[in-house]
């Protein structure tokens, strides 16, 4: 009931800010927060890459718990989607976090392979901690000038952005896209996950992750560096 009430507050507070009825607000941040955008979690599985502390301060139990709550739910029996709006609606997790924990359900049950998503594809990830804020991290993405200096020589063209959280974009002309997510990790330092989608397989996917893995190696080192001039 507590949970529920903290989501109605969160619908009322939208309707306060933008004017739109209560099953308008209410529809916009289910949507929101389940878009099928999973977290990263290309070669291990989603329960290796993410520390089962971190997620516990983060959602409020560990991955044992959630697994547990959502196989008394049946869950096993819904798709992405209606997992993570349970999750969001039920339990008043944080959209990226409501998908974290579903790709982790998803994979331990086995319905989906790790790297793999429900509908079959494949997608590479990798992520990085960086020691400056959350909206430094962003800006390096969403600004095509600081992008440049870390990626150069790839089209990008954004579809949406949401700073200093999110940003997502077709990669080099598609048909496959990129979904990046920014966390802050105490007052100076972020984590930046990067999601590639729509890739042919798992050849791809495992070179793409290889490639990512270096240029936001390359990133944190120009951030973290006095040549970062902003």
């Amino acid at each position: 009931m507590t949970n529920q009430r903290s989501f109605k507050t969160r619908v009322r507070a939208r309707m306060e800010k933008t004017g739109e009825s209560y099953t308008t607000a209410r529809r916009h941040l289910i949507n929101k927060a389940t878009e099928p955008a999973p977290s990263p979690a290309p070669a291990a599985a989603q329960t290796e890459r993410i520390a089962d502390d971190l997620i516990r301060a983060r959602t409020g139990h560990g991955w044992a718990e959630w697994f547990a709550l959502l196989d008394a739910a049946a869950a096993t029996e819904w798709t992405h989607t209606q997992i993570a709006r349970h999750l969001v609606t039920e339990h008043d997790v944080p959209g990226w976090w409501s998908q974290t924990i579903t790709v982790g359900y998803e994979q331990a049950r086995g319905l989906r392979a790790p790297g793999q998503q429900r509908d079959g594809g494949f997608s590479a990830a990798a992520s990085r901690t960086v020691a400056v804020p959350a909206a430094r991290l962003y800006e390096a993405f969403a600004d095509e000038t600081a992008r440049a200096r870390w990626l150069p020589d790839v089209e990008v063209r954004v579809r949406t952005t949401t700073a200093p959280r999110s940003f997502r974009a077709d990669w080099a002309g598609g048909p496959t896209r990129i979904v990046v997510g920014f966390d802050a990790v105490g007052e100076s330092k972020a984590r930046v996950s990067v999601l590639h989608e729509k890739l042919t397989g798992a050849e791809q996917a495992a070179e793409l992750k290889a490639y990512w893995r270096e240029r936001l190696a390359a990133l944190k080192a120009l951030l973290e560096s006095n040549g970062d001039n902003r």
